[in-house]
């Protein structure tokens, strides 16, 4: 089915949904949206300046004055922010810490995407499984698929209807459940990932532009993510199971424009495909043991013997970046050496090359979002209404739980317009991360509740990147399938784990569990001191 033909058959929408769709198709590229944000910010710089906005830094003494230093709201048409912009153009993108992070990790993921590791790992995972255990079991895998990005989206969400139709269950209904753990359960996870680096990249440039120096912990929200998906996988079981797939009926095959490459999808493992699968196992097992050693063996490079206890795995968890690297690196050469697809060194840097050319538009998002951040850092304005927004949530006295709760529903409303995660995480950041800290609220605990709300709403958004192409999967086994029927499908997915994710963001909060290793959910309020 071509482009034009499912543009053809979607009619308009009518609703909040049509409501949705019309304003969000209104809004400009992330990158334009961006640089509109800049020239606002730059008029909001020069008023504030003007009327002589200010706010007590949190953490600094005036030596001076020996009482809290005095941040005023600073214009950027001055002309040292104005030499600041043009002069320090480069260092500006390139110290934009999320940029680092996941370039080094794609490196890797490049290679055991493009070898076809992550591929063949999702169908070696969910078939031969039982009809009964048949949505839990793609679920899980769907979730745990948010390691191989795209990869899980064209792979694995068209292998689910393919399955579920060869087991006599509704093709659509498996393409709901693949889609419903692929990106509503977007952060849910047994491992961190490069999505972790993504974020917490953005989070560390956020808390830097009030309280300095402050080194992000990829694994910062492990136990988190892992518990989301314990909790993600009985709901999105339930609702296909009980509602949607009920509600589809009986499938009818008569008229559907599936087979092509679906059976294809479906095919037995290859004798070579299964020699690389248990390659890129014992390579994965060869780099967590590296892992352990350079933690745990003579001189222990991996742990800081010198610092405090609770920082003394600092260097191995800010190590986690160049471990993914290396796993997928590893995997992806011996899974490709095993099948063919790997001749000599040059086919992996050709790989690892192309991976660099997938990442041509986040290169331009992130000159723009590294622009807007800087700059807001510049003005002083994140920090004067990070200071007085605490004020006035300190004055409301709302509970923690009830506010990170806030944050999760807030998050999952604009990502109805915004569906780029990075670019709604880099627009908030730099206001709610330091914001939630002066009220003892850590920087892992607002990313967290952040990524709850950026996946529930990412399966009833059309402008979610990927929506079209769910679409036309439906299509292929069911022509008469509207964009409609895809939004009124997923909603109670959406519904589920939005109502499921701030449950846990509340009760994460209420006892105080530790979001990962060294990451508390509560901070001790930073206190002036003299710099």
């Amino acid at each position: 089915m071509t482009s034009s033909t499912t543009t053809d058959a979607v009619p308009a929408q009518k609703g909040v949904l049509g409501w949705i769709e019309r304003v969000g198709n209104r809004l400009p590229d992330p990158v334009v949206l961006f640089l509109w944000l800049v020239g606002g910010l730059v008029v909001l710089s020069a008023i504030a300046s003007a009327a002589g906005w200010s706010a007590l830094h949190p953490t600094e003494i005036d030596p001076e004055t020996g009482r809290q230093k005095v941040i005023a709201a600073t214009s950027l048409l001055s002309a040292d922010n104005i030499a600041k912009l043009w002069v320090d153009m480069p260092t500006t993108f390139t110290h934009f810490h999320p940029l680092g992070y996941v370039l080094v990790v794609m490196l890797g993921a490049g290679v055991a995407e493009r070898t076809g590791l992550f591929g063949t790992a999702m169908r070696a995972s969910v078939r031969g499984a039982s009809p009964r255990m048949l949505t839990p079991l793609v679920a899980l895998v769907a979730m745990m698929g948010n390691l191989a990005a795209d990869a899980a989206y064209v792979v694995l969400i068209p292998l689910a209807a393919v399955i579920y139709h060869a087991a006599g269950r509704h093709p659509v209904a498996g393409i709901a459940a693949a889609f419903a753990g692929v990106s509503g359960g977007f952060s849910a996870n047994l491992l961190p990932g490069q999505l972790d680096a993504l974020l917490f990249g953005i989070t560390e440039a956020a808390v830097e532009t009030v309280f300095g120096d402050w080194q992000a912990n990829i694994a910062g929200n492990w136990y988190f993510i892992a518990t989301m998906l314990f909790i993600f996988l009985p709901v999105i079981w339930y609702v296909t199971d009980r509602i949607i797939e009920p509600r589809l009926g009986a499938y009818v095959p008569a008229g559907a424009a599936a087979g092509g490459d679906a059976g294809e999808r479906d095919r037995p493992l290859t004798n070579a495909e299964a020699k690389g699968l248990r390659h890129a196992g014992l390579a994965v097992l060869f780099v967590v043991g590296l892992w352990l050693l350079f933690t745990f063996g003579p001189g222990t490079p991996l742990i800081d013997e010198a610092a405090p206890p609770e920082a003394r795995l600092s260097p191995f968890y800010r190590s986690l970046v160049a471990g993914f690297f290396l796993l997928f690196l590893l995997a992806g050469w011996a899974y490709g050496r095993a099948t063919g697809v790997v001749g000599n060194h040059r086919d992996l840097v050709k790989m690892m090359s192309e991976s660099m050319g997938d990442m041509a538009y986040y290169l331009v998002l992130a000159f723009a979002a590294a622009h807007f951040v800087a700059m807001f850092a510049w003005s002083n304005l994140g920090l004067i209404l990070a200071v007085h927004g605490a004020d006035g949530l300190r004055a409301m006295d709302l509970p923690a739980p009830l506010l990170l709760a806030a944050i999760v529903l807030l998050t999952a409303a604009l990502n109805l317009f915004v569906g780029s995660a990075s670019a709604k995480w880099a627009l908030l950041a730099p206001v709610m991360v330091p914001m939630l800290m002066l009220l003892g609220i850590s920087a892992e605990m607002t990313t967290a509740a952040y990524r709850v709300g950026d996946g529930a709403t990412n399966i009833v958004t059309p402008l979610m990147v990927y929506f079209p192409l769910i679409l036309i999967f439906c299509q292929r086994w069911q022509p008469n399938f509207g964009l409609g029927s895809l939004a009124a499908t997923m909603l109670p997915y959406s519904v589920g784990l939005l109502i499921s994710g701030v449950a846990l963001v509340a009760l994460w909060v209420g006892l105080d569990l530790p979001l990962g290793p060294g990451a508390s959910v509560h901070i001790p309020i930073p206190s002036a001191v003299t710099p």
